[in-house]
C-alpha cells in the first residue's frame, strides 16, 4: 500500500528536500537555544547575538547556492554557518573559544570562517562585508570562476554608506552578488519604520538593481527568491536584491533586556513561525508524520549535545600560538 502524497501549495519541492530544510531549521534553532544556556553559564563570553526566529532566511538561501558559491554574513551568523554546512562540533567550539574552532579560537561567536565551504566570515562592523562582497564579485568575473556571492545583512546596515556605495559598484561593474537584507524591523533596540523614511527594495531599485521582498519565515518563499537571484546573477545579469522580513525572538544580543518592545509584539510574530509553518504544512500534504518529525528532533539533539561535548573537551589555544596568523612578526624592541 502506498501513500500519495501532494507538496505545499505553490512549491515544487519534494519531501525529501522540505524534510531538510525542516531539520536544519530545528538544528539552528536548539544550537541558538543551547548557546544562550551556555551563556549564561559562562560556557560562552563576550557578545552573543542568537539567530532565534530567523532560521528560514538562512536556510532558505543557502540550499540555493552550490559549492563553489561565496557567502559573507554579518554578526548574527551561527544560523548561516550551520546552513551553509559548517560542523556543528567546530563551530561550537569557536562559540567556547577553543582551539578546534572553525577560527582557531580568536574569532568567537561573530567570526565564524570556513574557506573549505566558501564561507568567508561574519563581520562585527555593521555593513562592513558588503563592499567585500563586491570584491568577490569582481573576482569572480575576472578570474572567470562562475561563483556568486551572497551578502547577508540586516536592516540596521542600510543607513551606512558602505550600504549605497557596495550597491553602486556592484551595478557598474556588473558583479555576481546577491545583496539578502533580513529585515527583523529592529537596528538594535531602535525600530525600522523609526530609521528609514521608505522601503529597502526601493533603495536597490534606485541603483538599478532587480529587488524584492519576501516573506522571511516562509522557507520555500525564500528558497525560490535567492534560486531566481542566484539564476539572475550567474548568467552575468549582475546584483540582485532580495528583501526577507522577518524576525528575532531574543533581544539584540544576551545583554539587552529588550525594554524597547512588548512580549505581546514577539508572541504574535511567534505566530507565523517558521518551523512550526513549514511542519504543518508538510503534514497537510501528507509528506511528513509525528514520527519522522520526533526522529528529526531526537537527531538535533544528539548533534547539539555532541558539538557541546566536543567543546568543552577541546583544548585553549596554546600561548605558543599568541603571534600566529599576523601579518607581521613582533620585533623585539
Amino acid at each position: 500500500m502506498t501513500t500519495e502524497t501532494t507538496s505545499p501549495a505553490g512549491t515544487s519541492l519534494g519531501a525529501e528536500q522540505l524534510g531538510k530544510f525542516l531539520y536544519e531549521m530545528m538544528l539552528i534553532r536548539h544550537f541558538e537555544e543551547k548557546c544562550g544556556e551556555l551563556y549564561t553559564k559562562g560556557k560562552i563570553r563576550g557578545f552573543l547575538h542568537l539567530y532565534t526566529g530567523q532560521e528560514a532566511c538562512a536556510v532558505g538561501s543557502m540550499a540555493a547556492l552550490e559549492e563553489r558559491d561565496k557567502v559573507v554574513t554579518h554578526y548574527r551568523d551561527h544560523g548561516h554557518a550551520l546552513a551553509r554546512g559548517l560542523d556543528p562540533n567546530r563551530v561550537m567550539a569557536e562559540l567556547f573559544g577553543k582551539a578546534t574552532g572553525v577560527s582557531g579560537g580568536r574569532g568567537g561567536s561573530m567570526h565564524l570562517y570556513d574557506v573549505s565551504k566558501g564561507f568567508l566570515g561574519g563581520y562585527a562592523i555593521v555593513a562592513a562585508h558588503l563592499p567585500l562582497a563586491v570584491g568577490l564579485g569582481m573576482a569572480s568575473n575576472m578570474k572567470s570562476e562562475g561563483y556568486v556571492t551572497l551578502c547577508v545583512f540586516g536592516d540596521g546596515s542600510v543607513g551606512e554608506g558602505e550600504f549605497h556605495e557596495a550597491l553602486n559598484l556592484s551595478v557598474l561593474w556588473n558583479t555576481p552578488t546577491i545583496f539578502f537584507c533580513e529585515n527583523n524591523l529592529y537596528g538594535m533596540g531602535v525600530p525600522f519604520h523609526a530609521s528609514l523614511s521608505t522601503e529597502i527594495p526601493k533603495l536597490a531599485a534606485a541603483y538599478n538593481m532587480p529587488a524584492v521582498s519576501v516573506d522571511g519565515m516562509d522557507v520555500i518563499a525564500v528558497h525560490e527568491a535567492t534560486n531566481k537571484a542566484v539564476d539572475h546573477a550567474r548568467s552575468g545579469k549582475g546584483p540582485y536584491f532580495i528583501e526577507a522580513m522577518t524576525y528575532r525572538y531574543r533581544g539584540h544580543s544576551m545583554s539587552d533586556p529588550e525594554l524597547y518592545r512588548l512580549k505581546d509584539e514577539v508572541e504574535e510574530h511567534r505566530q507565523r513561525d517558521a518551523i512550526e509553518r513549514l511542519k504543518t504544512q508538510m503534514m497537510e500534504a501528507g509528506q511528513l508524520d509525528e514520527a519522522r518529525y520526533q526522529e528529526f528532533a531526537e537527531r538535533v539533539d544528539q548533534v547539539v549535545d555532541e558539538s557541546v561535548e566536543f567543546a568543552e573537551r577541546s583544548p585553549q589555544p596554546g600561548i605558543e600560538t599568541l603571534y600566529d596568523h599576523l601579518y607581521k612578526e613582533p620585533s623585539d624592541g
